[in-house]
């Protein structure tokens, strides 16, 4: 709050002039006077359309990579795992005699599992243990695809009773993805040019690219009982491998 001082009816107009000067500068400094910059309230944000693309690109595979496995069951642990180990050395040797470099070759899932008495008749008795099972394999690359029907028979022949997959794949895949990615950018703009023409407007700028996955065939899965029934090495069609990438992009609208 502030006081004003009392002036004398004899003091000059001059003598004022000083104390309204002062009090106009507390006024100034007490109430500033405030400004906010104008801002469009009404500013909408520009149109855009959102387009998904797909590309493809098929090709012949140059390697297979396949899982194989002995398992063995036995009365003891230690029993089990003596057969086993001889059993998977026999099956590691042979795929070397075949032709695999060692680097090809790689361990895969060991294990040792207790073996449980069947209670399906009687629920209530408690678990009685009446052997256990060890279980090793290894994966092989077979970068000769023509070996491969061979090496099939012959880890089986040796001694591998489960074979969990046969997996076809693409060396430079990485690669060849490169060329499905640039397809699959010109498919959504493709797609985005059609409906922003149907809709009277034009493509701007692109505002993000953002990649939904990569995709490849799945493993094809083999069993080793059937594949003991063939006298001849088995019977192998690579085919062909089909390679895809998804993408979406956002453009911005124009008219």
């Amino acid at each position: 709050m502030f006081k004003f001082p009392l002036h004398s009816a004899n003091r000059s107009s001059a003598s004022k002039w000083p104390t309204a000067a002062l009090l106009l500068a507390a006024l100034m400094v007490a109430a500033p006077l405030t400004t906010a910059p104008a801002h469009a309230q009404n500013q909408q944000e520009p149109a855009t359309i959102t387009i998904s693309g797909q590309g493809k690109i098929s090709l012949a595979p140059d390697m297979g990579v396949v899982t194989t496995r002995v398992v063995t069951p036995a009365k003891t642990a230690p029993e089990a795992l003596s057969m086993n180990t001889e059993a998977m050395n026999k099956v590691i040797a042979d795929i070397k005699a075949a032709g695999i470099e060692a680097r090809d070759i790689q361990t895969n899932g060991f294990s040792i599992f207790p073996r449980y008495a069947d209670r399906r008749n009687e629920p209530d008795q408690p678990l009685k243990i009446i052997g256990y099972q060890v279980s090793n394999g290894v994966t092989v690359n077979i970068r000769d695809l023509s070996k491969l029907g061979s090496v099939l028979d012959t880890v089986v022949r040796s001694g591998a009773n489960e074979i969990n997959g046969i997996n076809f794949q693409v060396s430079n895949a990485d690669k060849m993805l490169d060329t499905a990615r640039k397809a699959a950018v010109a498919n959504a703009k493709a797609k985005a040019e059609l409906y922003a023409e149907a809709a009277g407007v034009k493509l701007g700028r692109i505002l993000s690219i953002s990649e939904a996955g990569t995709a490849a065939p799945r493993p094809y899965a083999m069993r080793a009982e059937k594949m003991m029934m063939n006298s001849a090495p088995v019977p192998i069609q690579a085919g062909e491998e089909t390679l895809s990438s998804n993408i979406t992009i956002v453009w911005e609208l124009v008219q």
